[in-house]
Formats: C-alpha cells, sequence, structure tokens
C-alpha cells in the first residue's frame, strides 16, 4: 500500500511541478509511469515485493474465473440441450490447503459462480469443500479439480505476492 501512495504522490509532484497552467490527465499518467520506475527501482527498501505484482495476480484470477465462468457454462449448455440422458450427477469431495476463513470462502465463491458445480458443505475443520457436479464422469471430475487447484494456487498467489 506504501508504494501505491508513493506512485500517486510520485505522480502529483510531477503533475504540480510541470509548466502548465492547468491539471492534464496526460501529465498525470505520464508522472505515474515515471513513479513506477522510481519505486520499483526502491521497492526492496519497503520490505516486500513491488506492488504491482499483487495487481498482476488478481488480473490473473479474474481473467481464469471469466474464462472457467464462459467454458463452464457453455459445457452446462451442451448438456442440458443436448445431452440430458448423459448427466450423471454427483459429490466429489476436495481437500484444501487454504487456511483462512476468507480464503475459504473466495474459493467456495469462485466454485459456486461456476455453472455446473456448488459446494454443499465444508467440513468442520474447514479443510475439506463437498461439491455437487453435474456431470461425474472421470473426464469431468478432472477438469473441475484441475480448476479448482488452479482458483486455490492462484488464491495463493494474490495473498503472498
Amino acid at each position: 500500500m506504501a508504494q501505491f501512495l508513493l506512485n500517486i504522490f510520485i505522480a502529483f509532484l510531477w503533475t504540480l511541478l510541470g509548466d502548465q497552467d492547468r491539471f492534464y490527465l496526460s501529465t498525470f499518467i505520464r508522472g505515474y509511469l515515471v513513479g513506477i520506475l522510481i519505486v520499483w527501482l526502491i521497492h526492496q527498501f519497503f520490505g516486500g515485493k513491488f506492488y504491482l505484482y499483487k495487481f498482476w495476480a488478481i488480473f490473473k484470477l479474474l481473467m481464469t474465473f471469466n474464462i472457467e465462468l464462459i467454458t463452464s457454462s457453455i459445457t452446462t449448455s451442451h448438456y442440458i440441450l443436448f445431452k440430458p440422458s448423459a448427466v450423471n450427477p454427483g459429490v466429489v469431495s476436495y481437500h484444501t490447503k487454504l487456511q483462512e476463513n476468507w480464503q475459504i470462502t473466495l474459493l467456495t465463491m469462485l466454485i459456486i459462480l461456476t455453472p455446473g458445480s456448488v459446494v454443499l458443505r465444508i467440513s468442520d475443520d474447514n479443510s475439506t469443500l463437498f461439491i455437487h457436479a453435474l456431470n461425474q464422469s472421470e473426464k469431468e471430475n478432472d477438469k473441475l479439480l484441475k480448476s479448482i487447484q488452479n482458483y486455490e494456487r492462484l488464491i495463493k498467489e494474490v495473498i503472498y505476492s
């Protein structure tokens, strides 16, 4: 947070010290870009990673969710419209390595918002998710578990970046 605030401060200074009679967004953006370079050069003194890594990790999580949302929507629609007799619903358990309640809640929400899967229950020790899946074929179970592992990996990346 301190890196971001320093970058904004540099951008405002760049804008104020420019030889212009009023505020221009283009000057502020140039100052922000100069600030990114300055903050990147001194970020090790803040005791953490460069702040844009966290924004990049959040962007990757959002893009992965959108891709999963689109592909699972198409797959679920295909099953419902063209193969209703091939649907074989069932329950899958997934052991998570996430520790905090908000992390497990985020993972649960990402699973619930993806069509074709719903989290039915979370174990008392918050380590196992019981997920209702639309199709219990081995291929679909592997796809579901890989997407959940991908979500979990991206959540950890957001936390530790």
